[in-house]
């Protein structure tokens, strides 16, 4: 049987496109002699749609577009979107739903199971689950139809998140002879290995080939990375379509002895290749998706706002991005001119507007209410905020979105500025700590061929420049020991006490933990990111502001 894999990069609510898209991918499929055409999960309406999904006139024009699709596929399709059905005690509830569609009539439809309500996902908020399971049947062939979270319950594979029930083995109890899932898999650097090990062992326990189409491109804070693929019945990969990009590719099954055979695409080398593609494309497809065509970026010559820059400039264009330089009295000359070196090596837009006139006016409009007060971190943030100024006045005069560059690790601890450094519209290296940073900017430089980032950035210390001679680490921890303290607390969930036993500090180890609590109000406030890892800040990780808990 000759399956096509349709991996699509819809843009949230956008029918119109989003259909076109999947018809011309199963027009395609068709020409290529492909019996069945199966688009990811909500293919129709885009993932995630949120709340939208409270809106009739949202799940109606859902509806209609899936009957446009029906009424024109030119083979059997298995189409993700949104049904009603199911009622609760409040009202009507909503179904993720796979149509499986032919011959202008949606032949069977299969409801999602396993509704996911944990890290970034909140589908209890929105949807019913299946009641009931059943086979789809296509070209005399029976199948088990799941969707994203449903396949991801193998007990044996993942004990700690076991469901009571297990809609594949009963797909499989049922007679399905192939498994489909459809999904809208969200990338984290640990998943891009982990989710192809489950698909293959739920392959290989089943001894069923198994095809898995995901959602490719940026929503939101989300990026899926594509990666769609075909398993043998053995568990070892027959095929399998591009990472990060859209992409067709058929696969020829042998249904009785489980094989197939399809291209197999290559995909990023390393974790920190995967990296940077998934924060190009999320990057690029948030920029585009909310309208806007450029960038907007503060080149302050060190490490963390470089890497933005070049991150941008692939992802938009050089020509699409501004970099703006804006010293100040305790600016060192190295980094202006690294600022420089940077956009001309980007070939990105550049100029320099010097912030010492509103720093000083300021200063003086505060002297008598400071009279007295010795200079300290409100002098530092005003700096911070005048920039924060500049940038947000092009971005309205020109229509620029701005990017903010503070990393992971400032953001943990809130070594950043409300209203100065952390005004923007995208946070885009937000979920990257500081010593992952450096891994990506020597990748930049690797993948280039070049130095597009300046050796000179690269090796001197972190500083934020807004006092004399100042250092990151005369605030913080050494970036090794921080970023290992933060990724325990934040995605391992240790205790201050397991910290510590891992070698750390105890002292050190409060502190930062004092500083990350302390800091939740500015995350609050802060531009969206692009999650990359586990435990991303933001609808991932709800913490409380107003709370005592240590």
């Amino acid at each position: 049987m000759k399956i096509a894999l349709i991996q699509k990069n819809p843009t949230v609510a956008d029918f119109a496109r989003n259909v076109a898209g999947l018809l011309a991918g199963i027009d395609q499929a068709a020409r290529a002699g492909a019996e069945l055409a199966v688009c990811a999960e909500l293919a129709v309406c885009g993932y995630p749609p949120r709340d939208l999904l409270e809106r009739p006139a949202f799940v109606d024009a859902n509806r209609r577009a899936l009957d446009e699709i029906v009424a024109r596929a030119a083979i059997p399709a298995v189409v993700g979107f949104v049904d009603r059905g199911g009622a609760s005690s409040n009202g009507e509830r909503l179904r993720n739903g796979a149509a499986v569609i032919g011959d202008g009539q949606v032949r069977s439809v299969h409801y999602k199971s396993l509704l996911p309500t944990y890290d970034v996902f909140d589908e209890w908020r929105y949807f019913e689950p299946a009641d009931s399971i059943e086979l789809a049947e296509v070209s005399g062939v029976k199948m088990g139809i799941s969707i994203c979270e449903d396949i991801w319950n193998d007990a044996d594979f993942w004990p700690e998140r076991r469901y009571r029930s297990d809609p594949i083995a009963q797909q499989i109890a049922l007679g399905a002879r192939l498994l489909i899932n459809i999904a809208a898999s969200p990338f984290a650097v640990h998943k891009r290995t982990l989710r192809p090990r489950m698909l293959a062992a739920q392959a290989g326990k089943h001894h069923r080939p198994l095809v898995m189409v995901n959602q490719v491109g940026g929503n939101d804070d989300l990026v899926f990375d594509g990666g769609s693929a075909v398993f043998s019945a053995d568990g070892t990969v027959a095929a399998r379509a591009r990472e990060f990009a859209e992409d067709m590719i058929i696969a020829d099954i042998d249904i009785d002895s489980g094989h197939g055979r399809g291209p197999i695409r290559d995909t990023a080398p390393d974790d920190a290749a995967a990296t940077l593609d998934a924060l190009v494309l999320g990057t690029r497809d948030y920029v585009k998706k909310c309208g806007f065509k450029s960038a907007l970026i503060g080149l302050s010559g060190g490490i963390d706002s470089a890497l933005t820059a070049a991150i941008a400039a692939r992802a938009l264009g050089p020509d699409n991005v501004y970099g703006v330089s804006m010293p100040s009295r305790y600016s060192s000359e190295h980094s202006t001119t690294d600022a420089q070196t940077l956009a001309e090596n980007l070939a990105i837009h550049y100029q320099t507007i010097a912030i010492e006139g509103p720093f000083q006016a300021l200063l003086d409009a505060l002297e008598p209410a400071f009279r007295g007060c010795a200079p300290d971190v409100a002098e530092e943030n005003i700096q911070a905020r005048c920039r924060g100024v500049i940038l947000m006045a092009l971005s309205n005069k020109f229509g620029h979105i701005v990017l903010t560059t503070g990393n992971k690790s400032e953001v943990a601890v809130g070594y950043c500025t409300l209203y100065g450094d952390m005004s923007g519209g995208l946070a885009v290296i937000s979920d990257v700590p500081k010593t992952e940073i450096y891994q990506l900017a020597r990748e930049i430089n690797r993948q280039a061929g070049r130095e597009l980032i300046p050796s000179s950035t690269l090796d001197k210390p972190p500083s934020a420049e807004l006092r004399p001679d100042q250092l990151d680490q005369d605030s913080l921890p050494p970036y090794d020991i921080l970023d290992a303290i933060l990724e325990s607390y934040i995605e391992s969930h240790l205790s201050p006490a397991e910290i510590a036993a891992r070698g750390f500090d105890a002292q050190v180890v409060d502190r930062v933990l004092a500083l990350v609590r302390q800091s939740e109000y500015k995350r609050s406030q802060a531009a969206p990111g692009i999650k990359i890892r586990h435990k991303t800040f933001g609808p991932g990780r709800r913490m409380p502001l107003a709370a005592r808990w240590r």
